[in-house]
């Protein structure tokens, strides 16, 4: 295994911002990993100057080509009050640049307003990946997939040294207060270093509509979060107080998005260790010499406490009645050993498991007031072994509710799943949707492995992860699942590839709370849906603006890509903001 991760020397990082922020100390050696491609030497043929602009948030530029589009010194940006929007710049240079630094100032109003220290400039980093195959979407890694470089990670770090012959992307992120006025504003942007000085301008308008905080957001978002692998990277002891300490960075970036479900499991590794990390145990069952169960539900309170003090806890999802393998295990103790049991759905073995555990589970959510946000959680289980789980769930312990990541298109079969996620491939009629809602039911979709468009991949296009978003709003899901916000692979800073599955399917932001172009992307399509349903609910009998909004979504009711998909988000993005 490699150890890399672990602290080398510590690295003084802080964000490039208008103000300065306090200094932090990473855990972690940044160093990024060298191109499987190559570099790439004659592509900087006769280019002798740098340079700097402004670029696209929709490109990945790549760290060994030159910078080759139009260069520009300005840019606008349009966002309502509450709003996070970004821009992306762009160095591009033939030799080194030894303490490359960014700082933004406040935003000025020509009245004499200002936005101060609202503005952050991250450097974008290179991970390795490789490209969704479609002939060998979920299977193990081919040797027909080449790697190479994709720029993703948002990087805290002060300066940094650019190599000759080569690109460095800046994610220029501004968080427009709740309180600013609307009006037309302008900050420089100041980038230098060895051999480079240049001043860019960014344009902000602020509109007179106000987008709430996260917390208060309504998209119903379900990123699966991996306790464990936050544990295994850091080095720190599973469930310790440094642990939680460690997870803190990472799990606030995801309430920020708006987070609405904690992941939590009820006993052996759902999913068959289908992870890098095994999934550590939440719930310690206990069977005594006399036959009769106990349950240690110290860790799942202490995690569940964590994650609601963060801001999280619409649901509190538990995974899972169906394990992948259907193996659960306990500690016998008499022997103070675990013990493996097979329990197969219909079989003794599962009832004899279940039937104590789910009533003494609930009887424990009662006393800590969780009970009416708890859901025994399915994932992609057919509709047979769904039978025999929900009937002995409704049997022994009717009160909790019921989750379930469904692609076998049996939701019509269970009315009452309160939080019911459908495959991108087997969508849900609006009708269906609209009625679930009516009755207080939570509606989403997820995509996977197998799902080539639209996805977050790191090979993925950067449009990719807003569109997610508008699909949910065309199709009118309540929000998106994806099954994995942090399930880091062995160096997730360096190389996003796994054994099996496109590079980045299992993860989407990085260690110690640092962001990725995917998610901040993601962010912005969810800040759409809400201005969405917000619009909505303003236009109310309005037929001629409920029309307008009706034509905006309907190209995005498409869950394969269509030609000129990203311009068309594009247009329908700044729309949005003239409505």
């Amino acid at each position: 295994m490699k150890t890399h991760l672990l602290a080398l020397p510590l690295l003084a990082l802080l964000s490039c911002t208008g103000t300065p922020s306090q200094t932090a100390v990473s855990h972690f050696d940044w160093t990024e990993p060298a191109d499987p491609q190559g570099e790439n030497p004659e592509a900087w043929t006769g280019i002798e100057t740098p340079v700097v602009s402004f670029g696209s948030t929709d490109l990945r530029y790549p760290r060994t080509t030159p910078y080759e589009d139009a260069v520009t010194n300005e840019a606008t940006l349009t966002g309502w009050r509450g709003e996070k929007v970004s821009a992306q710049a762009v160095v591009s240079a033939p030799a080194a640049v030894d303490g490359l630094t960014c700082t933004a100032s406040d935003f000025r109003a020509a009245d004499g307003a200002k936005l101060a220290g609202i503005t952050r400039v991250r450097f974008v980093k290179y991970v390795v990946s490789d490209r969704f195959l479609p002939d060998q979407a979920c299977g193990a890694r081919p040797a027909n997939n080449p790697a190479h470089l994709e720029a993703d990670l948002l990087d805290e770090a002060a300066s940094f040294d650019m190599p000759a012959r080569s690109t460095r992307p800046l994610w220029i992120t501004v968080d427009i207060p709740r309180d600013a006025a609307p009006g037309h504003y302008t900050s420089q942007i100041d980038v230098k270093g060895k051999g480079v000085d240049e001043t860019l301008t960014l344009h902000l308008n602020v509109t007179e509509r106000t987008l709430p905080a996260p917390s208060e957001w309504a998209y119903h978002l379900d990123l699966w979060q991996h306790p464990a692998a936050v544990a295994r990277v850091e080095g720190v002891p599973v469930w310790s107080d440094e642990h939680f300490e460690r997870m803190r960075p990472t799990m606030q970036q995801l309430a920020d998005a708006g987070q609405k479900v904690i992941t939590a499991t009820l006993n052996k590794e759902p999913w068959n260790n289908q992870c890098y990390d095994a999934y550590a145990d939440m719930i310690v069952w206990t069977r005594l010499a006399d036959g009769t169960w106990e349950y240690d539900f110290t860790v799942f309170d202490r995690w569940v406490e964590f994650m609601l003090e963060l801001g999280i806890g619409k649901y509190i999802n538990c995974y899972s009645m169906l394990p992948w393998n259907n193996m659960l295990h306990y500690k016998d103790a008499v022997t103070g050993e675990f013990v493996d049991v097979k329990a197969d759905p219909g079989t003794p073995a599962f009832r004899e498991m279940w039937s104590p555990f789910l009533p003494a589970f609930a009887d424990h959510l009662r006393r800590k007031g969780w009970l009416d946000i708890t859901n025994i959680a399915m994932d992609e289980r057919s509709p047979e072994v769904m039978a025999e789980a929900t009937a002995l769930l409704k049997e022994v312990a009717p009160e909790l509710g019921i989750a379930l990541a469904d692609n076998h298109k049996i939701f019509k079969q269970y009315p009452y799943i309160k939080d019911m996620c459908a495959s991108i491939f087997g969508p849900i009629e609006q009708a269906d949707i609209a009625q679930r809602r009516s009755e207080g039911l939570t509606t989403t979709f997820y995509v996977c492995c197998s799902s080539g468009f639209p996805n977050t991949y790191t090979s993925s296009a950067p449009a990719e992860a807003t569109y997610l978003s508008w699909y949910a709003a065309a199709e009118d899901y309540d929000g998106f699942l994806r099954w994995a916000y942090n399930s880091w692979v062995e160096d997730p800073i360096r190389d996003s590839r796994f054994r099996t599955w496109a590079a980045g399917d299992t993860y989407l932001v990085y260690p110690e709370g640092r962001s990725s172009i995917r998610f901040e992307r993601l962010v912005e399509g969810i800040q759409d849906w809400e201005k969405i349903r917000l619009l909505k609910t303003e236009f109310s009998g309005d037929e001629a603006k409920l029309q307008t909004l009706h034509n905006l979504l309907e190209p995005f009711r498409s869950s394969v890509a269509f030609d000129g998909w990203e311009q068309t988000l594009r247009n329908a993005r700044a729309t949005l903001n003239t409505l």
